[in-house]
């Protein structure tokens, strides 16, 4: 099981997560081509060696060097709110000093066009609803009409799309997490001075242990937080075998490191700590609104794994039972996720373990193209190899092939 273990001792930025899942992924060159993937002219990936309180580390920043001259297509101008994550750009906005900026679909739209995986896809969108929802709540505003003011420029946009991209390709299965270094004081923002944590960081930080730290200024940014709060980590950080560590600088230079560091790990022995299944029965609800979205939204409750089972009920009545597997510090928020969700009046849960086989996640190549696939390695000390699924989809919608062949021929030849 790959885990991902995020300490922000220095808070939380765009840039910072981009740059430290890049130093785990290896994925310096693959990221200098993203505007290419995302068919993004005359932007620039700017790769650049520094020295954080003693870590050398590599600095990430995008670069837009286009000049537009129609209002229609200019980016938002990003107003440097941070006093430690500057950004910079080379684009110029309209003689009359117009700012438009970007709305949910228009930033879906450079996802949607962009050469990524449907996972990646799926993970960008994903952060950028998160963001929006928050921005929507603070403000007062439909989630549609918000106008994404620094996370609508170029720069931001490619911050999550390229941490999305990078989550994709590290295949994390579950994240842990130090508490959230916020920073404090006001910051100058387009409505005003803010006090920081900025009210749209503030709200994605809701359930989340958080610190102000010693710097002031704003340490965090809605971006960040809007990516950890994607990964949905536990705070309650067990023991772990760490394996690889990746370091993402931000711009200023501090007494401490201005880093933040995520480590892959596995857990430190098959048997994971104590994991709860929570459990009800349904007999009065459609089955319609226990669809994909219900189901999408139980994992973003703290899920780790569900399932449904027909059952029948007292009176003979046909039912289905919903059992939700979640940690320890999850249970509250699967729980009251249910209850909200669903037409059941209570619900039970239990403490259960489970063991969990070793595995990795790697590419090999085969007649069809680069596949991933999984290995797990078995008690007796022997593997299991079988590909992942969204690969040899991607393959068989490249090929306009049915997936099942494309199972079969690679299952041959690995």
């Amino acid at each position: 099981m790959s885990i991902l273990k995020i300490e922000a001792f220095s808070g939380l930025s765009g840039d910072m997560f981009l740059g430290a899942l890049t130093d785990l992924a290896g994925a310096y060159t693959e990221l200098e081509l993203l505007p290419r993937k995302l068919h993004l002219e005359n932007v620039e990936v700017k790769i650049t060696e520094v020295e954080k309180a003693g870590i050398a580390c590599r600095h990430i920043k995008i670069l837009d060097h286009n000049t537009y001259e129609n209002l229609e297509h200019l980016p938002a101008h990003i107003h440097s709110h941070d006093h430690r994550h500057k950004h910079t750009h080379t684009h110029h906005a309209h003689a009359g000093g117009h700012t438009p900026h970007r709305h949910l679909k228009d930033i879906e739209k450079i996802i949607d066009r962009g050469d990524l995986t449907d996972n990646a896809r799926k993970i960008a969108k994903k952060i950028f609803l998160l963001l929006g929802a928050a921005e929507s709540k603070v403000h007062g505003v439909d989630i549609n009409k918000i106008h994404f003011h620094e996370v609508g420029a170029i720069d931001s946009i490619l911050d999550i799309v390229g941490s999305a991209f990078l989550l994709d390709r590290l295949s994390i299965d579950a994240s842990v997490s130090t508490p959230i270094c916020t920073g404090h004081g006001f910051v100058k923002a387009d409505h005003g001075r803010m006090p920081i944590p900025a009210p749209a960081t503030k709200e994605l930080l809701l359930g989340i242990p958080v610190h102000a730290g010693k710097v002031k200024g704003e340490m965090t940014t809605p971006t960040g937080a809007a990516i950890l709060k994607y990964l949905n980590p536990s705070f309650d950080v067990p023991v772990l075998i760490e394996k690889k560590v990746g370091h993402g600088p931000g711009e200023k230079d501090f007494e401490h490191p201005n880093v933040l560091r995520l480590s892959l790990c596995e857990s430190a022995s098959g048997i994971e700590r104590e994991m709860y299944m929570i459990e009800t029965n349904i007999d009065d609800m459609s089955s319609e609104l226990l669809g994909y979205d219900f189901q999408e939204n139980l994992l973003n409750a703290g899920a780790v794994d569900y399932y449904f089972t027909q059952i029948t009920m007292k009176k003979g009545r046909p039912g289905i039972l919903i059992s939700a597997f979640a940690p320890e510090d999850k249970v509250k928020h699967v729980s009251d996720f249910l209850l909200e969700n669903t037409s059941t009046i209570g619900l039970r849960s239990y403490p259960v373990s489970r063991q969990i086989l070793k595995r990795t996640l790697k590419s090999i190549k085969t007649s069809l193209g680069e596949v991933k696939v999984k290995e797990v390695l078995l008690p007796s000390g022997g593997s299991r190899v079988t590909v992942e699924y969204e690969s040899a989809k991607e393959i068989a919608a490249r090929l306009n092939r049915p997936v099942s062949e494309i199972f079969n021929q690679l299952n041959k030849e690995i």
